[in-house]
Order: structure tokens, then sequence, then C-alpha cells
């Protein structure tokens, strides 16, 4: 038990040493300049991929539901406004095609920086010599990821209205004062088995690496379990500090950074975990075919 909690110790010291090293708060700062501005076309194009399946309108909501309790009322409220705004494709088919067009680039421009900065995490880099065809495949890639954000937020959408059912089912053949606290262990499983699936698909799909099931299976879920407890922290702090209250008009804009800044640290802190564990417990990350290790 010792030589486990020394092993994790060092793990974790490790982990944010080298957080440290490859710059990851300003990494994360970057990402969130650029991830506000894909953020509309990226929330248009996850309802109407998923709303083609639960309903627009019930994607919408529970999209909303999760934001509003990071960010409270104002900021749910400027999201849906985003949403609303980049819906609007103008009226004639071709106006419609060039809208889409624009929203798939914004959409899909927050995924490839995520990919180079776990690329910076992982030490790794794709070869200079990439043309269009390699610029195409990223952007297919992307589009794939947000593709398989929409599955999974469908999962849990799915998930979450069985439980309730079984809930609403079951909770009269209980005894009084269970139910509640059941299913919210249950809901709590469920979610991070959720999010651990996501962030599985992205480690091993999104970097120019490659890296066993098993080290990503390991480094996923504790990536998840990091960013629920990261989302109660966050929505903890944001509800009590109000950050964008000194910026006046634009705070509700710089509530959205603070929370996807916040959020995106987390994430490469995750990422940096999987290295990590990989490299010294696990079968090692390589780069890819089209890949080389970053000196240094």
């Amino acid at each position: 038990m010792k030589r486990i909690g020394y092993a994790a110790f060092a793990l974790i010291k490790t982990t944010f040493r080298e957080v440290g090293e490859d710059d990851l708060p300003s990494l994360s700062a970057a990402l969130a300049y650029y991830t506000v501005f894909s953020l509309p076309p990226l929330l248009v194009i996850l309802v109407a991929v998923a709303g083609l399946i639960a309903g627009p309108e019930a994607v919408r909501e529970a999209l909303l539901g999760q934001v509003g309790g990071l960010v409270g009322a104002q900021g749910a409220t400027a999201i849906e406004t985003m949403i609303e705004e980049a819906s609007d494709l103008g009226a004639s088919p071709w106006t419609k095609v060039v809208g889409f067009l624009t929203l798939l680039l914004g959409a899909t421009g927050a995924f490839g920086a995520l990919q180079k900065a776990i690329n910076r995490a992982w030490a790794v880099e794709p070869e200079q010599a990439s043309g269009l065809r390699a610029r195409l495949f990223k952007r297919v890639l992307s589009f794939g990821m947000v593709l398989t954000l929409a599955f999974f937020l469908l999962v849990s959408l799915a998930i979450s209205t069985a439980l309730a059912m079984l809930s609403e089912g079951l909770g009269s053949a209980l005894p009084l004062g269970i139910p509640a606290v059941i299913w919210q262990l249950v809901n709590l499983v469920v979610s991070v088995g959720v999010t651990a699936g996501l962030f599985a698909v992205l480690f091993k799909t999104l970097p120019d690496a490659e890296i066993a099931w098993r080290d990503v299976g390991i480094g996923a879920l504790a990536t998840a379990v990091l960013f629920t407890l990261g989302k109660w922290g966050l929505g903890f702090y944001l509800g009590r500090s109000d950050p964008g209250s000194a910026f006046g008009a634009a705070g509700t804009l710089a509530l959205i950074l603070v929370w996807i800044y916040y959020t995106a640290l987390i994430v490469l802190v995750g990422a940096e975990f999987t290295q990590v564990y990989a490299n010294r417990y696990g079968s090692h990350i390589r780069p890819d075919d089209d890949a080389t290790e970053r000196p240094g």
C-alpha cells in the first residue's frame, strides 16, 4: 500500500512538473481564445447533429442546463443567443451552403488547436511537409470529433432519461430517502463513465501519436474524474466570485472565457497525466508515421 501511494505521488508530481515545462497554462489561454470564437458554430452543429435523433429542443435544453450549472443563468443566456444568431444561415440556398461551410470550418478549428496542445504535452509534432491532403485530413478528423461529441451527448441524454424513468418507477418501492442518494450516485458514475469514453476517443484519435488502449483508458478515467471535480469546483468558484463583474458589459464574455480556460487546462493536465503514466508504467507513446518526436 505504501508503495502504491509513493508511486501515485511520484506520478502526480511528475505530471505537474511537466505541465509547467510544457507551458500548458499559456496553451490553455490560447485554446480558450480560439475556442470562444469556435463555440457558436460548434454548438450549432452539435445541436443539429444530436437533434436529428433526440430533437433539437431537447438537446439545446440539455446543453443550456449544463452550461447554466457552471456559469449561471447569464452565461447560459449568452450561449443561447450565440446558438440562435449562428443558426441564421440566410434565406437563399447559396447563402445557406456558404453559411454551413463557415460553421463547419469554425467548429473544427477548436479541435485543431486542441490537437496542437496535446501534441505539445505528448512531445510529438507532425512533419513539416504537410500539404493540402494532410490539412484536409485534419479537418475531417476534427469534424469526426464534433460527431463523436454529438454521439456522447446523445448517450448522456438517453441514459439520463432512462435513469429518470427508473427513479420514478422504483421510487415508491424503496425506503424513504434512499432513492435520491442512489440516483445521485448512479448519475455521477454514469457521467464520469460517459466523460471518460469521450476522453478515450479524443486521446486515441486526435494527437499525432500512437498509444495503447490500456494507457488511454487509465488516462481518460483519471481525466474524467479530474474534469468532474473541476466542474464542481469551477461552478462553486464562478457562482460566488463573479470574475466577470469587473468587465462591465463584457462581463458575460469574460465569464465564458474563464470557464473555457479552466476547462481546457483540466483537459490538458489530464493529457499530460496520460503521457506520464504511459511512458512510466505503460507501453510508451510513439509518434505516428507522419510525425516525429519533439526535440527537447
